[in-house]
């Protein structure tokens, strides 16, 4: 009833409880403030509930609703200061049922609704409750800080995602800016040996053409003597005979005109294969990393260089936190991971004088049975697996070093670049994905050398070395199969 009584007294315009309330001529009722409101810079006023047309030059006061929306305000005020006493019974909360958990007037207490239930008095059952509730409040709290955290570290990888952004955008357009200004200046050059060619042969031909010029004239001369003496007088003609057949000889004397061989300009050698020889000479000029580092996986302490080949120590960064990174292990992993086959790299130490590199397994935590390295630390070359902690015998100070996986025999093992003295082998590699591995403890950088370019000549000539060592591999264990069923016969 109360509900239907509130919407009876509600205003239409404003929504609430009629407040000066005006009746229209159709027997519609408003606020007389929201009516007045309503009919602002409008030529008709009508009804904002049926649209009839107000037939009164001014409405009239609704002094009934007037006083009902008004007791129905004062009603419902004194309700809801009432909240402390029984609706069914008007008399004051003074227990609470356990059962029920609700408070409850005395004369609840006898009523059959609680028949057996449990009570505690109003104010040990606050009591209990408010620290119940603070036991339910306290890991919803913590739960609040996790996702707080997590919003926070969420806005910093947003943060992290535009500066990630920006600064990968620039390397790229440096890297293609050297990439343009390589083939603007090989474009240049090569227009210059087609401009200088042209201008060689141009010239050449320029030579060409005038010696033909004065040949030219010196026979249209001969031929025009020649001839006037062939119409002059028998006497004369025939006096002068003698020297016209010798000059006329002497014309004859002279070589044929030669077309030039090689005159025009060498096509095929300018346009021949022109992207090959392009993209050839560009492999001079660029490198290939075989191991690209993953800075989404490194300490916020290890500093990365532009190209993602080369790592140094450095001063701890604000980075937002991801599953992949590393925070314990002052490391960094290659962004490539390798499941089969046989892979190599080889690293630069230098003159770090604390590091390590190898393999190891995600996620990479402090050392657990999941990281196979060599380090070096405290003057001290260690090789460390999840199955042994071994000191090297070093006979100089490592500078280079030389990492081979050989995954699907399950073996790691390093060697020395500058001397190929071969420094330690694991054969307790697991059977998950492994990356490359590496840390610096020093603010000197340890760097992934880049692979030379060789030519396809070396190329081939390191896959007939392969391909003979194959063949001797078989035509070893060729013989040793012979040799074995030999000695079974024999036996």
């Amino acid at each position: 009833m109360s509900v239907q009584l509130e919407n009876d007294f509600t205003c239409s315009v404003c929504h609430d409880i009629c407040r000066e309330s005006v009746v229209l001529s159709c027997a519609h009722s408003f606020c007389k403030g929201c009516l007045k409101t309503w009919w602002n810079d409008k030529p008709v006023h009508e009804c904002p509930v049926c649209k009839e047309v107000n037939s009164q030059p001014r409405p009239l006061y609704n002094l009934a609703l007037k006083n009902l929306c008004e007791t129905f305000l004062l009603e419902r005020n004194r309700t809801a200061r009432s909240d402390d006493f029984c609706s069914l019974h008007a008399e004051k909360f003074k227990l609470f049922c356990l059962d029920h958990q609700q408070p409850v007037c005395v004369v609840c207490l006898y009523s059959r609704t609680h028949t057996g239930h449990r009570f505690r008095p109003i104010v040990e059952a606050a009591r209990d409750h408010r620290v119940l509730l603070q036991v339910f409040l306290k890991p919803l709290q913590e739960k609040l800080k996790l996702f707080e955290q997590a919003k926070e570290n969420c806005d910093q990888t947003a943060d992290h995602i535009k500066v990630q952004t920006q600064h990968t955008e620039k390397q790229i357009k440096e890297q293609f800016k050297k990439l343009h200004q390589f083939l603007q200046e090989e474009e240049e050059a090569r227009i210059t040996a087609l401009r200088e060619e042209e201008e060689q042969k141009s010239e050449e031909m320029k030579e060409k053409i005038e010696a033909l010029s004065r040949e030219i004239s010196a026979l249209s001369e001969t031929v025009r003597v020649t001839e006037e003496e062939l119409r002059a007088e028998d006497v004369s003609f025939l006096q002068k005979y003698k020297a016209a057949v010798k000059r006329v000889q002497q014309r004859l004397l002279m070589d044929d005109p030669q077309l030039v061989s090689g005159a025009l300009i060498d096509e095929a050698k300018h346009l021949g294969n022109l992207n090959f020889n392009i993209w050839n000479k560009m492999k001079e000029v660029v490198c290939y990393s075989p191991v690209i580092l993953d800075p989404n996986t490194a300490h916020p302490e290890l500093i990365l260089s532009e190209d993602l080949t080369s790592v140094r120590r450095g001063e701890r960064q604000k980075l937002p936190e991801n599953p992949d990174r590393i925070d314990r292990v002052i490391a960094v992993l290659g962004s490539e991971g390798f499941d089969s086959g046989t892979h190599s790299w080889d690293v630069e130490v230098g003159d770090n004088m604390l590091w390590f590199l190898g393999v190891a397994a995600k996620p990479l935590k402090r050392f657990e049975p999941r990281i196979w390295i060599i380090s070096l630390c405290r003057g001290e070359y260690l090789a460390i697996s999840p199955t042994e902690l071994v000191s090297l015998s070093v006979k100089e100070k490592l500078q280079k070093i030389r990492v081979h996986l050989d995954w699907n025999q399950r073996q790691l093992s390093m060697s020395d670049c500058d001397t190929d003295e071969h420094i330690h082998t694991f054969t307790d590699i697991c059977t998950e994905k492994l990356f490359p591995c590496i840390s610096s403890g020093h603010k000197f950088p340890i760097k992934i050398v880049p692979e030379v370019n060789k030519s396809d000549d070396e190329k081939r000539d390191e896959e007939n070395d392969k391909h003979q060592d194959d063949q001797v591999e078989n035509d070893n264990n060729e013989d040793n199969d012979v040799n074995n069923q030999s000695h079974d016969d024999d036996n």
